[in-house]
């Protein structure tokens, strides 16, 4: 490590830039890019540290916009030595993922392609389809991202009915199994009638299929058959012959015509414009095509070899070595082909090559593959263009200086009043942005249950909000990342006016372009005019602004609920003498309901820990009075 980090970048001062390019060795490992301000800017890996990080500063005008970008901005260089350069390839995807460094080629996280995920850290694994990759557990797994979601749905629904896995995420009963157990669904998870052991077992074949080993698996199976079959065990060589035969129809019209079939390969290409890169990846297990996984990537962060090698190792990090191809087709050269070649080859503990193919059946496939990142990019910027049609079209109709990049809506959900709550929905450039989104509880004393006031509750969140601006008047407003370039008020004029005078106070309302969006003719009202404009409710910009109120709605009703189920779950517990939160939350897990709870009896309730017999005795007689 260095010290402090110079506020002067290195091409402004050559003898320091020189200075630190000696001080670099020439072996492999890995680099840091950093800024005036400590910041990490890039971080890369190569066999030959010194000359690898030379390059950069060479003939600058030669490298991609972004990489000059970049490198006009480095203050500082470290770096970490290691002993091979699978180290290093290794070591630089643990550190991509931990700082995210913005001039790096990162996936970008689209929703539009769902994962496969197995919960390993549950004593009973979960399997399911997700829309969301958390990394929280390291023991979980993630396969994917998948390109055709129907296809893969129908494989899970039918690996489903061929093995019994567990079906729910909570038990349906406390004292017995449901339906799925009865017919064959489930093992009884829920009532541990299979063990931990033998229910993973299971779920290890079924992750084959997601592996793309499926014609193992189909071996394993089959010698597990003859072998029932052999100790006169019909029922069960019974029931692995169906599993076979559901397993044999996957795929079954999806045959890759290639010379080998017993090879496994993977085969990648892209589709870019001057912003975004499609990356299609297709696996091909035994002449069939056993998945189709997509990508997105800055097409403005290197060369396409470079966007493949990144996604590549992105890709490949996270894969067991027992899912590792032995051959992977690339669309063009990667820049560092023997170093991946290598480092896959070190993990997999076989040989697997990397080529370029330009002839005969491997070229066809990489054609195909790039034909469908090209259509996979046509739809993206289609869709790209529609988003951008709406944002000219509202920035014209609300007479806005520039198109608008971040847009704001609040809108407020309860029950006559009760469990009052607001949301914060935020669209960057016109999309969701959910990791800004926000919740508020209403804190204004008057608004209950049985009297409710949506004015004073916007007034109160929206004050809320901008408040940290007018207690600090020196922090900058406009231009910031987080300050709306629209605000969007779910109501009619009254709201808008309440929004105004609480905005007022805090002197912020000058530098704020707001509007309301009246429900019942979907009107939308501007402070000081009287008339809504006159718009139509199928114009682009309209259609983009009832987008973002439908959101802010679905938001606050979610946690309303969410909210309301809490107060209505602990309200009763609440009213038992010595039962406090801790106490509620032991027994709810260990009953899962209060409906549970009060058909126990002393005894169920006093084996839960923290619940005496004495309380136990409170809790039977509160839910059972004389």
């Amino acid at each position: 490590m260095t010290d402090a980090v110079s506020t002067t970048t290195l091409l402004k001062d050559r003898d320091r830039l020189e200075a630190r390019l000696k001080e670099i060795p020439p072996e492999p490992g890995v680099y840091f890019m950093r800024d005036a301000n400590d910041d990490i800017l890039y971080i890369g890996k190569s066999k030959k540290l010194r000359n690898r990080v030379r390059s950069y500063f060479r003939q600058i005008q030669d490298h991609p916009p972004r990489i000059e970008l970049m490198v006009h901005q480095v203050a500082d260089i470290e770096f970490i030595v290691t002993d091979t350069e699978a180290e290093a390839l290794a070591l630089e995807a643990n550190l991509i993922k931990q700082h995210q460094p913005h001039f790096n080629v990162l996936l970008k996280d689209d929703k539009k392609y769902p994962y496969l995920c197995v919960t390993w850290s549950q004593t009973y694994p979960r399997i399911f389809i997700t829309r969301k990759r958390r990394l929280g557990k390291a023991q979980d797994k993630y396969y994917g991202p998948y390109v055709d979601v129907w296809q893969l749905r129908q494989t899970l629904r039918l690996v489903k009915r061929l093995f019994p896995l567990r079906q729910r995420r909570k038990p349906l009963f406390k004292d017995r199994p449901c339906l799925n157990y009865e017919i064959g669904r489930c093992p009884g998870v829920c009532q541990s009638l299979i063990t931990p052991e033998a229910y993973r077992q299971i779920l290890q074949k079924v992750v084959m299929i997601f592996q793309g080993r499926t014609s193992e698996l189909i071996n394993t199976l089959s010698q597990q058959m003859e072998q029932a079959a052999e100790d006169l065990n019909f029922e069960l060589a019974a029931r692995l012959r169906d599993q076979i035969k559901g397993l044999q129809g996957l795929g079954v019209d999806q045959k890759v015509a290639l010379p080998d079939d017993t090879v496994s390969r993977d085969a990648i290409a892209l589709a870019a414009d001057d912003q975004i890169a499609c990356v299609q990846l297709f696996q091909i297990r035994s002449g069939r095509l056993v998945g189709r996984l997509g990508f997105m990537a800055d097409a403005q962060s290197g060369s396409l070899g470079m966007i493949l090698q990144h996604v590549l190792e992105a890709h490949y990090g996270s894969a067991e070595p027992v899912e590792l191809p032995l051959e992977i087709l690339v669309q063009t050269e990667l820049p560092e082909t023997e170093l991946l070649a290598s480092y896959l080859s070190q993990r997999k503990e076989r040989k697997v090559s990397i080529t370029c193919p330009q002839r005969q059946i491997k070229a066809e496939l990489i054609e195909m593959v790039e034909r469908n990142a090209q259509y996979e990019l046509a739809r993206t910027q289609k869709s790209r263009d529609r988003t951008l049609n709406a944002l000219q079209d509202l920035a014209e109709l609300l007479d806005l200086p520039e198109l608008p990049h971040r847009i704001e809506c609040y809108d407020i959900s309860h029950i006559q009043g009760s469990d009052a709550v607001a949301s914060q929905v935020v669209f960057i450039d016109g999309l969701p942005a959910k990791q800004h989104y926000r919740r508020y509880k209403i804190r204004n004393p008057n608004v209950k249950a049985g009297h409710s006031d949506d004015f004073a509750s916007l007034a109160e969140v929206l004050h809320r909000r901008f408040r940290q601006y007018h207690e600090s008047p020196e922090q900058p407003r406009q231009g910031t990342s987080d300050w709306p370039d629209l605000v969007v008020i779910d109501g009619g004029k009254g709201q808008l006016s309440a929004v105004l005078e609480s905005l007022a106070k805090i002197e912020v309302v000058e530098d704020l372009q707001i509007i309301s969006l009246a429900k019942q003719r979907e009107e939308i009202f501007q402070p000081g005019e009287s008339q809504p404009l006159p718009t139509d409710p199928e114009q682009p910009g309209v259609q983009l602004i009832r987008r973002l109120r439908d959101e802010a709605h679905r938001f606050a009703i979610s946690f309303h609920r969410k909210k309301r189920l809490e107060r209505m779950r602990r309200s009763r517990l609440d009213d038992i003498p010595g039962l406090g939160h801790h106490r509620q939350k032991e027994l709810l897990a260990a009953f899962r309901s209060i409906d549970y709870i009060r058909e126990a009896s002393p005894e169920q309730l006093k084996a839960v820990p923290t619940i005496g017999p004495q309380l136990a005795q409170k809790i039977y007689d509160y839910f059972h009075p004389a």
